[in-house]
């Protein structure tokens, strides 16, 4: 079987582990590791090293595409550099898998839908949580109408003051690099939403606001390795207790002035850190959604309100208590009819990113002949929408309107599909 040549864009955390050193690792008979391009040359270097490669490296992706000709490239850069990366991949007849979210503007979806479609070639959105085992039960249940029609919706995510402060210390923590965390966290969010309900959304409204980092913070420094304030600030990261995040960044950052342990009070911090939004959908579902980055539990809650009952999860990731090792979906009818009213449905954490959802992803996309009974493979529309979402909230949230995503993108929203996400191209 003839493997898939593949370049990997972009080596940090993702790129180095998920799409790199894991990747060879179980789909080495599928895939080959061609090249590597990183401008910057010591992460780089570090990075091919972790991943047990010696692919050549690039510093820029013309060079690396005139002279390797990979099948695929995987972009795993910052979220606002992917449109210029696709879309050049594209144009060299090359297909392409992105790191969520695909994008960050209205404008860059643009250019990759009008690339993917005028170049024939293929872009898979990295949207691993629909491969979750939990999530895939969930798709069945609304599938086989265990509830009859979805009314509304509850879902709520919590991020600790671990996963979440990392996003304030970094690039993400500015809404020009990753369309704030309406657009890189919650485009997962907004994307299983999608896919769950079979549906598009059409109006957005939202409230966010910055209420904990940034220019909220009691005090602040340079970057935690050299601030005044590491012996009491609750935030404080020493990235020499990590060696993995101390190879990859501490040395590199001497030539491009990246600092992984950015202070998450920095006064020029500009998304918000505690969201709310209200959604409406084509088949008249509405949603209320949360987004909190400070919490001292990880995980979220999910209900889906039917017609004929309510299907329930309280998904622990980390908490300062003994964590479950399994998830229970509460499947509760209203009219039992001879059933139990009320059904627990156990589902096992896998082993594997995400409870096992990144290896199936992985599985879907390189193995052949794998059948996508549940519509899990996502591309540019799949992306584009969730996108949508994220600018609409942020949008919302600034302007204190409700957003109709036809007035951002009338294309897209009025192209004729059917209330589904599963057109990929």
């Amino acid at each position: 079987m003839e493997k898939r040549r593949f370049a990997l864009i972009g080596t940090g955390n993702r790129g180095t582990t998920m799409w790199g050193k894991d990747l060879l690792a179980g789909w080495r008979e599928h895939v080959d590791l061609t090249a590597i391009v990183e401008r910057n040359s010591l992460r780089g270097e570090r990075a091919r090293n972790m991943i047990g490669s010696n692919a050549p490296l690039y510093e820029n992706i013309d060079s690396m595409l005139a002279e390797q000709k990979p099948d695929l490239v995987i972009v795993c850069t910052p979220d606002h550099t992917h449109d210029d990366i696709v879309v050049r991949a594209l144009e060299s007849g090359i297909d392409v898998i992105t790191e969520k979210p695909m994008t960050t503007s209205v404008e860059k979806i643009r250019r990759i839908l009008d690339a993917e479609k005028r170049t024939g070639r293929r872009v898979d959105v990295s949207f691993n949580y629909r491969y979750a085992p939990t999530a895939a039960k969930i798709k069945e249940l609304l599938n086989a109408g265990e509830i009859g029609r979805v009314t509304s919706v509850d879902f709520h995510w919590y991020l600790n003051t671990k996963h979440g402060a990392d996003y304030f210390r970094r690039w993400h923590a500015y809404t020009e690099n990753s369309g704030s965390l309406f657009v890189h966290k919650a485009t997962h969010h907004f994307d299983l939403l999608n896919w769950y309900l079979d549906s598009d959304p059409e109006a957005v409204t939202s409230f966010a606001d910055l209420q904990n980092y940034g220019r909220k913070g009691p005090f602040r420094g340079p970057r935690c390795k050299l601030c005044p304030h590491a012996h009491e600030c609750d935030y404080y990261l020493d990235l020499e207790a990590d060696p993995f995040l101390d190879s990859l960044y501490e040395d590199p950052s001497k030539i491009d002035g990246y600092f992984r342990d950015g202070c998450v009070f920095r006064e020029d911090i500009d998304i918000p850190d505690t969201m709310v939004v209200s959604l409406r959908y084509r088949n008249n579902v509405h949603v209320s959604y949360s987004l909190n980055t400070f919490q001292p539990i990880e995980g979220h809650h999910l209900a889906f309100n039917g017609t004929k009952g309510r299907i329930e999860l309280r998904q622990y990731e980390a908490q300062p208590w003994e964590e479950p090792k399994e998830d229970t979906i509460l499947l509760i009818r209203n009219f039992p009819n001879g059933r139990e009213a009320v059904e627990r449905i156990v589902v096992p954490h896998f082993t594997g990113g995400h409870y096992g959802g990144d290896d199936r992803m992985r599985n879907m996309i390189f193995k052949p002949d794998m059948e996508d009974k549940l519509a899990q493979r996502a591309g540019t529309r799949a992306g584009a929408m969730s996108v949508l979402c994220g600018i609409a909230a942020l949008t919302s949230s600034r302007t204190g309107k409700v957003v109709e995503i036809a007035d951002l993108m009338p294309e897209l929203a009025n192209d004729g599909s059917p209330n589904s996400l599963r057109t990929s191209r």
